[in-house]
């Protein structure tokens, strides 16, 4: 997964819903935190999971 750094001060509420959805969008397995200092949302980071399963016949 890439990171990429965006500036969330100023913006509006509305903006800033879009950025958790986008973090949000595709996500199955995993997490989004949001970091908030001083009453405002000063980070989003989105941590996703894969999960891998043994090839059929095989035991693990």
């Amino acid at each position: 997964m890439t990171a990429t750094l965006k500036n969330l001060e100023g913006q509006d509420d509305a903006s800033i819903l879009r950025e958790i959805q986008a973090a949000l969008n595709g996500l199955k397995f995993g997490s989004v935190e949001i970091t908030v200092h001083n009453g405002q949302i000063v980070q989003i980071e989105r941590k996703e999971k894969f999960r891998l399963q043994a090839p059929a016949g095989k035991n693990a």
